[in-house]
């Protein structure tokens, strides 16, 4: 236990050098190993891996004297050159983690230091500290708010990237603090703070603060200030330092870089330990025969019967032949892995469809290790701001008098016809309408302004409020001024002061905010806006008439996932308002009951209103993200949608992603008891059974409060199977740790591979949690993009990541260990088949370094060039099919294929051998009178195979390319060329090694009958088997790959479509628009289902998921440290601003 975690609390001492205990400093570090760590830890992950373990064990039992027939060092040598490259390669790896480190932690900030503000990194940051953060900058430690730019201590902040929240979150300073904003005030102070240790608790902060003189303070979670948070609409703040580093809230949510493990790999396993029981049954059965044939014939042949005396017993054979079979098990299958990896992430890296121009970024593998994992993702678990969306609102289009204004086509609202109906006719009720609209916006809301070098800017805590305040603004109604009780603004070109009387706060019970105001002509008015549903129960019957005109249009904004809003108003006489207003103050004073005072209050005002119009904001999503989601779920991945934002704007922005449309059965669990949980899960799971037969679209949309009760107890295996049937979840109101819960669960549901996406610190627990994890690179998302695996710049290049790279390397990797297994049975199993004819002696039919050399030198490169450049199906296809993503997943490493290899290679080792037997059988006699011994054969042998397993490599290619043709061609030269120049380094110089195979080159090579006949007769003839079984199933049984391979021959070649090519085609589908299909769209045995079978809904999932798309997506911050009506009764933006300085 750290030495400042022994006592109950911590206790800083604020702008001092010297601190009462130690704490960690402020460096940060998502490296896998550390210094002292890389040993254990790479062994640890080398080791897991079988067949690393295997050839440790061969290489020890080498060592045996006597005991090893192919040498002491044919196994530890190249199997120390594996792991050093290995090794080589995690180290490169770990150091471009490093480096995206010391990007954070170097990041710039400014520390006061003998009173003056000094420049200093992140990294320099301690706890005590008094430091300063400007506009738009992160917080670079957990802070204590000391004072700010603002009036009343207060400071707009950010927090998307820790809980994924859209609006700004409002911080107030102490009153004891927030006086302090200038660096003479600063210098002298200090104080102590005594708070609680480091936890994970985000939403959650007690402390107190001591200064010398005053009364101590409490304060809570609305003083602090989190690492990873941004400074918003505020010019600076100074803060203490309380919690630094890894004791920051945010980094207590994150885990050690976890050690992570392919699917390909664990399979890969599993296959090593069947091939390990085949080499130990192989062994068990050379050595009974070896005692056989002693026993049987040894006896015989007098002249060396003393093989019985002095030969081994039958434990001893069953090692040697153990030994002699090891190869079995393909040594080099590691380090060529590691390299084809290796290669493959840089392929990712240079990819220019990845390559994001505006931010000058491209993809980049963090990892190599699970390539193929990208080509076997099952889930994708994306966060949602800043992943799918931009967190940019822009007002489109607003309704006003049954008019629907403003276009989906420009990037904001620039219809000209709105403001031309106002001024054509002043005195008619459209044109007052419109004007009602524009106060409305420019002036019910909490935006303050603030002029900057003469700029007018807008702070407020909800986007869309701004939204509303700088659209009216572009269009001539400038909010410029507000003082208390009181804002001021330019209508048109004309000055108009409205004067505020009472503020009615939003809630999310209420669903609306209203504002009662005192115009220059002396009438009260009272404005109202919120969500649709609240609104039309509360207009009057003379707003009825308008009422499905305006419904028709919010339908057309819902349908583009808009969030929408309603305005509506009405004029209150003087007598009535200063009764009301005397009750309202009442209710405010109470003490018990106060909210539902207030409530009855404003239900009593807010009633018999005027429909006035409505709104339309966008939350902008990011470039593709619709055409990606189908695209992923036409691979039939399913796609969840995990953040911290409400529950409304999380269905809102499901919409507008094409996640779901409105013809989708929303499943909404939000019960805040276990047994509740429990009963509306075993509804669910039953009724989704029902939708599965009825084929009918359905997902689930789940909070954190009813997330907790279904993982756990029997709940959770409920919320397991319903989250399995559907195509999409949404999971809102999620803490970090619950995102990391969930991508656990799913891991451990089934053996799915799950990916997870987000570009946040908040995400950072849920990226190491899943198989893969992905990050969204940019300056939001450097936390989420230094822990992941892969980071991109654009949520879209996800669907060339997954559906292009994954595939291709899945299958090149799944190739490429079938390869390496398959050519080294094919080589040693001829000792087995040898060894029947050598009397079981152990003896070996080739030479002891050309068996090491066979996987280091002569076909080394084959399985390389298919793993980098076989391509199954062009680049196009694959773009353009996604369901070939899903069919590469169900045959490329399943055991039918497998079964298949290993096959063919036994067929091909034992024909390899039958052949080359007989056709030097009767040996080659020479003039002198000599044959050419068991190399001869062992040599030719070896050639053959050398061959036959190139032109496989060749064979199974799906592209023949020249790297592929060059390695294949180059490895038959390369073996050619080694066995000349081995065959004459005996006996020149000291050299004492390759004795036997003195003279063997042009032993074989003068042979045209025995050697160079059969080198073009025997791999073809092995080969035909393979022509014959690869042409029979491509005609009868074709795979996915083949038929698109087909049509593409077919069908001359579009070129690569853009994501936009089909994507009015998506977006059509997701808005609900009914579109004639023809016969080919649907596959034999499939129709489309009727529209009117996937309207048919259950009321109450209908009224919530209508409440979403309509409106209550509305921004707003409740039971802040400072409400609403005060900040709209007391905030002044003609007052000049501390500097700080």
């Amino acid at each position: 236990m750290p030495p400042h975690l022994s006592t109950a609390t911590r206790h800083i001492n604020v702008n001092s050098t010297h601190q009462p205990a130690k704490f960690y400093n402020n460096i940060i570090s998502t490296c896998k190993y550390s210094p002292l760590s890389f040993i254990p830890r790479f062994l640890f992950e080398q080791f897991r891996r079988y067949n690393n373990i295997f050839f440790l064990c061969i290489a020890l039992l080498q060592q045996i004297p006597d005991v090893s027939p192919t040498g002491r060092y044919t196994t530890l040598f190249p199997f120390c050159i594996i792991l050093l490259v290995s090794a080589l390669k995690e180290i490169f790896e770990d150091l471009k983690r490093r480096t995206s480190d010391n990007k954070v932690n170097n990041f710039p900030t400014k520390i006061l230091d003998k009173g003056r503000w000094r420049d200093a990194q992140w990294k320099d940051v301690k706890v005590g500290e008094i430091i300063r953060v400007e506009n738009d900058h992160l917080f670079p430690a957990d802070l204590l708010l000391i004072s700010s730019s603002e009036q009343q201590g207060m400071a707009y902040i950010e927090t998307s990237n820790l809980d994924g929240e859209t609006n700004l979150k409002i911080k107030q300073s102490l009153p004891l603090t927030s006086h302090l904003t200038s660096l003479d005030a600063l210098s002298p102070f200090t104080a102590s703070i005594e708070c609680e240790h480091p936890n994970r608790h985000v939403n959650e902060f007690s402390g107190n603060l001591h200064i010398e003189g005053e009364e101590s303070k409490h304060f809570g979670i609305d003083q602090l200030l989190l690492r990873g948070a941004r400074l918003k609409n505020t010019a600076w703040i100074c803060g203490a330092v309380i919690y630094t580093g890894h004791d920051a809230k945010i980094l207590l949510n994150s885990k050690l870089a976890p050690l992570k493990q392919s699917n390909v790999d664990i399979m890969t396993n599993r296959r090593i330990l069947f091939l390990f029981f085949v080499l130990v049954t192989l062994a068990i059965i050379s050595a009974i025969g070896a005692e056989l044939y002693n026993r049987s014939y040894i006896p015989e042949a007098w002249y060396i019967s003393w093989i019985l005396k002095d030969g081994a017993g039958f434990l001893w054979n069953v090692l040697t032949f153990f030994i002699l079979y090891n190869n079995l098990i393909p040594i080099s299958l590691q380090v060529t892995l590691e390299l084809v990896r290796f290669f493959q992430a840089s392929f990712i890296n240079n990819d220019l469809g990845m390559y994001h121009a505006e931010s000058d970024s491209c993809a980049v593998a963090r990892t190599s290790n699970l390539n193929e994992e990208l080509g076997q993702v099952k889930f994708v678990m994306s966060d949602k701001t800043g992943t799918l969306t931009q967190n940019i609102m822009k007002w489109k289009r607003c309704s006003v008098g049954g008019v629907s204004y403003g276009d989906s086509e420009s990037d904001q609202f620039a219809d000209e016809r709105l403001v031309d109906d106002c001024k054509k006719a002043p005195d008619s009720d459209h044109s007052t309408a419109i004007r009602e609209l524009l106060t409305m916006m420019a002036a019910c809301h909490t935006v303050v302004p603030e002029h900057k070098e003469g700029k007018l800017l807008y702070q407020g805590s909800s986007p869309d409020e701004g939204a509303l305040v700088r659209g009216a603004a572009a269009i001539g109604v400038v909010f410029h001024t507000r003082q208390p009780q009181r804002v001021v603004l330019n209508m048109l070109g004309k000055d108009e002061s409205i004067e505020i009387l009472d503020v009615i706060d939003f809630t999310s019970d209420r669903k609306r905010m209203s504002v009662i105001v005192r115009t220059e002509d002396g009438r009260v008015k009272l404005y109202t806006k919120g969500a649709d549903t609240v609104i039309f129960d509360r207009v009057g019957e003379k707003s009825k008439a308008t009422m499905n005109t305006l419904m028709e249009h919010l339908e057309e904004y819902a349908s583009f996932g808009y969030r929408t809003l309603c305005f509506a108003m009405k004029e209150i006489p003087q007598d009535r308002y200063a009764q009301w207003s005397a009750d309202f103050k009442q209710a405010t004073l109470k003490i018990d009951d106060r909210q539902k005072a207030i409530d009855a209050c404003a239900e009593e005002i807010e009633a018999d209103l005027e429909l006035v119009g409505a709104t339309a904001i966008e939350d902008k999503l990011q470039q593709y993200v619709p055409e990606t989601i189908q695209a992923l779920m036409a691979a039939d991945i399913r796609v969840w949608m995990l953040t911290g934002d409400k529950r409304e704007t999380a269905i809102n922005i499901a919409h507008s992603c094409a996640l779901c449309t409105h013809h989708t059965e929303l499943l909404i669990v939000d019960k805040h008891t276990y047994d509740e949980t429990y009963d509306k899960l075993v509804q669910f799971v039953a009724r989704s059974r029902q939708y599965e037969e009825e084929g009918r679209e359905f997902a689930m949309v789940i909070d954190g409060k009813s997330l907790v009760h279904a993982l756990t107890g029997e709940a959770r295996a409920h919320f397991g199977e319903l989250a399995l049937r559907c195509k999409s979840v949404v999971c809102c109101r999620m803490s970090p740790m619950q995102k990391a819960e969930v991508v656990e669960m799913v891991r451990g549901l089934a053996d799915h591979v799950v990916l997870a996406v987000g570009d946040g610190a908040n995400d950072v627990a849920m990226i190491q949690a899943a198989n893969v994890g992905v990050g969204i690179s940019g300056e939001e998302g450097l936390q989420a993009a230094s822990a992941s695996d892969y980071a991109i710049a654009q949520f879209h290049f996800l669907r060339r990541l997954l559906l292009l790279h994954g595939a291709w390397n899945f299958d090149r990797s799944v190739k490429v260990i079938l390869y390496s297994f398959y050519k080294n049975i094919c080589l040693y199993i001829i000792e087995l088949w040898f060894a029947i004819f050598s009397a079981w002696s152990g003896q070996t039919i080739f030479e002891r370094w050309t068996i090491g050399m066979f996987n280091v030198l002569f076909t080394a490169m084959p399985p390389i060039a298919l793993g980098l450049f076989d391509r199954p199906v062009d680049e196009p296809q694959m773009i353009r099919f996604p369901a070939l993503y899903c069919s590469f997943q169900k045959r490329a490493f399943s055991l039918a294929q497998f079964c298949m290899w290993i096959g063919m290679a036994i067929l091909h080792s034992l024909m390899l051998f039958a052949l080359t037997y007989a056709i030097l059988e009767e040996g080659v006699v020479w003039g002198h009178g000599r044959d050419g011994g068991w190399l001869m054969l062992g040599n030719c042998c070896y050639t053959f195979v050398v061959t036959t397993v190139c032109l496989k490599a060749l064979l199974e290619c799906d592209s023949w390319t020249w790297p592929v043709i060059a390695s294949c061609v180059g490895s038959i030269v390369a073996w050619l060329l080694f066995l000349m120049l081995y065959s004459a380094v005996f006996p020149l110089g000291h050299l004492s090694i390759g004795a036997d195979m003195a003279g063997m080159a042009w032993v074989m090579m003068s042979s045209v009958s025995g050697f160079w006949l059969a080198l073009l007769f025997v791999p073809i003839t092995t080969l035909l088997w393979d022509l014959v079984i690869k042409s029979f199933f491509t005609i009868t049984h074709p795979t996915p790959r083949e038929m698109a391979v087909l049509y593409q021959k077919r069908h001359a070649p579009a070129g690569f479509e853009r994501l936009t090519s089909y994507s009015s085609g998506v977006l059509d589908l997701f808005r609900g628009r009914a579109r004639v299909s023809t016969d080919d769209e649907f596959p034999p045995g499939s129709e489309p289902i009727p529209i009117g079978q996937l309207n048919r809904r259950s009321s109450s999932s209908m009224q919530l998921a209508e409440e979403a798309r309509h409106g209550f997506a509305f921004s707003q911050e409740e039971h802040g440290p400072i409400s609403q009506h005060d900040m709209v009764m007391h905030a002044d933006s003609t007052q000049p601003k501390p500097s700080g300085r």
